[in-house]
């Protein structure tokens, strides 16, 4: 969507992130209309797991927003060094929930949920980002019984390997579908590999829609068999199956992060990949 850059905000002398969009791609109607989306999107909410936004303007032809600026590591890069520790793999999960909470509250559809979306900062708190796909839900006492979005009927937006099964087939979308990205992405940190990752883009699909991912108890049996309930609800196919809200998925969460239960894994089983555990 654009260049991110590290700004001074002279007037009140703190650090800012500027996200410009560059002139060429804001000639693209439906990217700037993403953009702009975004920027209303997320400056409707105040929650301290979403990046929050100051100011949205346009300077020589090019859209920006300036934001907070963050300092840590998106979730992509912790995952990449393996599985993080199942305490840590709750926690972020909690702080997650909460942030969606708070979004679906506003009536606002991530459906972009991603590790690469996902920023852990120095002090370990989450921070929601890319809004750019969000879907906004009119209060239902609203006389406009609409859904503001960018999208078309039939055309899926997202992406592959988080997307959940009414979003591959390009069917109308709610908060449950935030919810199986949460859940894809809950398996990708305890697990430290993907899902439903499958050779091709048209393979892993086919997963999305008619396979369950490999077992937890199976390739990492000290895994608290209330951890894999939780994220199996969250990738059910059919939303009326899993949670309903982002709320319960986080006091479901919090229930399970009981120390008594959730202390650090032991040896894999021998049929497993070892498990080294970072953050």
């Amino acid at each position: 969507m654009g260049e991110v850059y590290r700004a001074r905000d002279l007037r009140l002398e703190r650090d800012v992130a500027i996200k410009v969009i560059p002139e060429l791609v804001s000639l693209d109607p439906e990217r700037l209309l993403r953009f702009e989306q975004e920027a209303k999107a997320v400056a409707a909410l105040n929650h301290p797991n979403i990046l929050a936004v100051y100011q949205m303007g346009t300077y020589l032809g090019m859209p920006y927003l300036v934001s907070e600026l963050l300092e840590g590591k998106t979730l992509t890069e912790f995952i990449r060094r393996g599985p993080l520790t199942l305490h840590k793999a709750i926690n972020l999960g909690v702080q997650i929930a909460h942030g969606l909470a708070a979004a679906h509250d506003k009536g606002i559809v991530h459906r972009d949920l991603k590790p690469d979306n996902l920023f852990v900062t120095i002090d370990g708190r989450v921070k929601i980002l890319d809004f750019g796909l969000a879907k906004v839900i009119l209060p239902r006492q609203s006389s406009h019984n609409l859904a503001v979005t960018i999208t078309l009927p039939g055309v899926a937006l997202g992406t592959i390997g988080y997307m959940s099964p009414e979003q591959v087939r390009g069917q109308s979308t709610d908060q449950r579908a935030d919810i199986f990205a949460l859940g894809a992405i809950l398996y990708e940190m305890v697990m430290g590999k993907q899902t439903f990752q499958r050779p091709t883009s048209a393979d892993t699909i086919s997963a999305i829609l008619n396979e369950e991912p490999p077992s937890i108890a199976e390739l990492a049996p000290d895994t608290p068999a209330a951890l894999e309930r939780v994220i199996r609800r969250c990738l059910e196919k059919n939303p009326a199956q899993r949670f309903q809200s982002a709320s319960d998925l986080a006091f479901a969460l919090e229930a399970v992060s009981d120390p008594s239960i959730t202390g650090s894994r032991g040896t894999a089983a021998p049929s497993a990949r070892p498990h080294g555990r970072y953050l």
